[in-house]
């Protein structure tokens, strides 16, 4: 086939074009300009859309001996990405760029392209499988390595994008890519992986929020209230600084009564009250969702297991579809999950769609499983 290699600059992405290649592919490899200013993204790891990544990205390319060019969709992912964080945030929910980031650029943009030129496919550095079912559909899959599995970020995919879609490292553990991309002689065998939102330069989402929300922010301030008592704890500058489940930087002083910590349990953006409480009234094990997307045929009502956070555990649960909105019963409850959020579902290994958090609600409570222990959802990633 004739594919192109979308090329970030990291280790993944390098490796992925290489295997490409040696299956026997014309590869093109692609880097994306993102930044409308790139000398204002990140340097070092912190990011992945930065000047040095498309240096590496080029210097791979030539290693792996194979053309390279670089397309500017900056314009296209200041929009689609960049402007609706910030509207998600401005409304008190909480987003992962990185599954808009794949929806809109890398397999709608980038592969709407592709096509035009007469590509056959799109080849990244994800970590997921791909095979195809008995009903002739491409199915999605976890990576072999659980660890690295980026299927999370990928369930927006539909079965067209999946049809012109290559994961070449869904079968590799981490460790593994770096030894490979030593023995090729890619210098980008050590680089370190990206974290973080790329377009946030120093990481402080918040304080970048702050500085460009602007008037789009319904407010700039308001009340910290206890959820218990109705009493004012404290001010805040931006609802946009806070999201469901936070424990630190919240600046109320004084410990609660019964001395254990307390979390963001709701934000409300038009008043501008953020209210605050114990970790147990954080739990959930009814979620409402809207706006799915499906990566095959569309469920009626499933039996499988839910991810709530990129890096999250599965959720088991009953998910029952009616037209454009899914509701979510969880058998284990789950702890600090945010409106905005993707809930990801899953039938074993198979990714069957995502949908977008619309509400959550509270039948049963129990304790959090270990990795619903932490107090903010993790940074979301993408393929490198």
């Amino acid at each position: 086939m004739n594919i192109v290699a979308a090329m970030s600059g990291g280790v993944d992405s390098a490796v992925a074009a290489a295997r490409a290649v040696e299956a026997g592919h014309t590869v093109t490899g692609i880097h994306l300009a993102l930044s409308r200013n790139p000398a204002s993204y990140r340097s070092g790891a912190r990011g992945c859309c930065t000047i040095e990544d498309a240096n590496d990205a080029r210097r791979a390319a030539d290693v792996i001996g194979i053309p390279f060019y670089v397309w500017d969709l900056s314009d296209r992912f200041h929009e689609d990405v960049v402007e609706d964080f910030m509207d998600e945030y401005a409304a008190g929910r909480t987003p992962n760029p990185c599954l808009r980031c794949n929806e809109k650029i890398k397999f709608a943009a980038v592969l709407d392209r592709a096509l035009g030129l007469g590509f056959d496919a799109v080849a990244t550095g994800h970590y997921a499988r791909l095979r195809t079912g008995d009903d002739g559909l491409v199915e999605m899959h976890r990576a072999v390595d659980h660890g690295k599995d980026q299927s999370y970020v990928l369930g927006v995919l539909d079965q067209e994008q999946l049809r012109h879609s290559l994961f070449p490292l869904g079968d590799t553990s981490k460790p593994a890519v770096r030894e490979e991309a030593a023995r090729r002689g890619l210098l980008v065998a050590d680089k370190p992986d990206s974290h973080d939102i790329c377009f946030v330069a120093d990481g402080d989402n918040a304080g970048w929020l702050a500085e460009k929300l602007g008037d789009r922010a319904p407010n700039h301030g308001g009340d910290i209230v206890d959820a218990t008592s109705g009493e004012v704890l404290g001010q805040h500058t931006g609802t946009y600084g806070f999201t469901i489940g936070q424990r630190k930087g919240l600046r109320i002083g004084r410990p609660a009564p019964d001395g254990k910590p307390r979390f963001v349990l709701d934000i409300e953006p038009v008043s501008g009250t953020v209210t605050v409480g114990p970790r147990e009234e954080l739990a959930v094990d009814r979620i409402a969702a809207v706006r799915p997307r499906w990566c095959g045929s569309v469920p009626d009502r499933l039996h499988g297991t839910v991810q709530l956070r990129a890096h999250g555990d599965e959720h088991p649960a009953v998910v029952t579809v009616t037209g454009e909105e899914v509701a979510i019963e969880l058998l284990t409850p789950a702890y600090g999950i945010a409106p905005g959020q993707a809930a990801v579902l899953y039938d074993g290994t198979r990714v069957v769609g995502s949908a977008t958090i619309a509400s959550t609600g509270r039948h049963l409570a129990a304790e959090p499983s270990p990795s619903d222990r932490q107090t903010r959802p993790p940074g979301p990633g993408g393929g490198r």
